[in-house]
């Protein structure tokens, strides 16, 4: 047998200690899966036997003289089609740059011009996370300020590059604090934290929250690009932003032509169904984009998730997600109607702009919030009745809180079904 080392003296004292990010299907895989946020109706991209669109000269999509096969990838008809593309050929490496598929990005977030040049492509949102850490913070000198309760991989990727982590709570429920103001900024706290910590580089607000649901208003996040007495860089997480409605509130990604400390990450998981694909994206000034971009891995998107990314980029794709955009919102209010007729479950503590809600469990009808009540509820329905959601009652702020995200409506009905069931059970703290 070979020599054995001591592992824990060769790794990084802030990579053995790491608690890493629990995803959701580290608990459970099968059954109704309506806990990790994904677009339950599918995908931008129908997998059948379609062309592959492209982009010529930067302002039209033509289609490519190829198919796809029983999986949904590509196979050239002849051999040699689209030879100037090398996605196409996965024998060569991908186009590092991605310019055709940002054109079609920028067209469709109506991005200042150039559009590419205000764009960095990730794999998936938690890579764009994790680039502006390692460029923008020093290890184990720098800082991030986040807003409990929060996207978890904020703090993983902290931990990750040993850059520390300042927070400042969202205002959460309680004895006299008015719904409008639930889950939302508490300006002044964070500018008193931004003054006085200079090693904060970055402030990562996440609007609409994950797992607040609720979206961030816009006059606040404007008062903190505004805010003087802090040298660093405002990123907003727009994960869920195609679900938001209703005024002050929605994407800011078309400010970063105003404002050069503004970054705005997005993803095609959620409104485009593309969690598998990996794809998410970074909107920001190109003197930002241009550093992210020369930071990257040179290959860091794959030709399979360009080929799809453009595929959903297409008029086709756009015009399906946006159609199940407007189900998803309508099935949204559907499933809140079905929870409010259940007495131990209180209504959402605010507005509800993403593809699920959080919702409190309460100890019984006219009780309090219980997160026990909410664990075992949580742990019943995924191993005994096959449907799952995610319990949220161990988050600052969301005493006995569950995740639901929104189904169809058989699977809204369902939900509710086994919910009815389950709360109907006598409870004792």
């Amino acid at each position: 047998m070979g020599r054995k080392v001591n592992l824990q003296s060769l790794v990084r004292p802030n990579i053995w200690s790491l608690e890493p990010y629990r995803a959701a299907r580290d608990d459970y895989s099968e059954g109704i899966l309506l806990d990790a946020n994904e677009n339950s109706l599918g995908s931008a991209i129908q997998f059948s036997n379609q062309a592959i669109p492209t982009r010529s000269n930067g302002d039209a999509t033509k289609e490519a003289p190829s198919k796809v096969d029983g999986d949904g990838f590509f196979v050239s008809t002849e051999g040699t089609a689209h030879p100037t593309d090398p996605d196409v050929h996965p024998n060569r490496y991908p186009d590092p740059h991605q310019t055709s598929l940002k054109q079609m990005i920028a067209d469709y977030r109506k991005l200042p011009s150039p559009g590419p040049d205000h764009l960095f492509l990730g794999v998936g949102s938690d890579e764009c996370i994790d680039i502006l850490m390692r460029v923008f913070c020093a290890p184990g000198k720098d800082s991030i300020l986040i807003t409990p309760p929060t996207y978890g991989m904020y703090r993983t990727s902290a931990e990750i590059n040993d850059v520390k982590l300042v927070k400042v709570p969202l205002i959460v429920p309680g004895p006299g604090v008015p719904r409008e103001d639930i889950y939302q900024l508490d300006v002044p706290n964070i500018k008193a934290a931004l003054r006085a910590d200079p090693t904060i580089k970055l402030l990562i607000l996440c609007s609409p929250g994950n797992p607040t649901a609720t979206a961030l208003r816009l006059s606040d996040i404007r008062e903190l690009l505004h805010f003087e007495g802090w040298n660093g860089i405002v990123v907003v997480d727009e994960a869920y932003v195609d679900f938001v409605e209703g005024e002050g509130v929605g994407s800011v990604a078309t400010w970063v032509a105003e404002y050069g400390n503004l970054v705005v990450s997005q993803t095609m998981s959620k409104a485009f169904g593309m969690a598998g694909v990996r794809l998410g994206l970074v909107v920001t000034d190109p003197s930002i984009a241009a550093i992210l971009n020369k930071t990257k891995a040179p290959y860091n998107i794959s030709s399979p998730t360009s080929i799809l990314g453009r595929r959903a980029m297409s008029a086709e794709g756009i015009a399906r997600t946006q159609s199940q955009i407007a189900t998803l919102t309508a099935n949204r209010t559907h499933l809140l109607g079905l929870l409010s007729a259940l007495p131990a479950l209180l209504p959402p503590y605010s507005d509800s702009h993403a593809n699920f809600v959080l919702v409190p469990v309460l100890t019984g009808p006219g009780g309090k919030p219980s997160s026990p009540r909410a664990k075992y509820i949580y742990k019943k329905l995924a191993e005994q009745m096959g449907v799952v959601i995610r319990y949220r009652g161990g988050e600052y702020g969301c005493e006995g809180c569950l995740r639901i995200t929104v189904g169809d409506r058989t699977e809204n009905e369902q939900v509710v079904k086994q919910l009815a069931v389950v709360l109907s059970e006598d409870w004792k703290e």
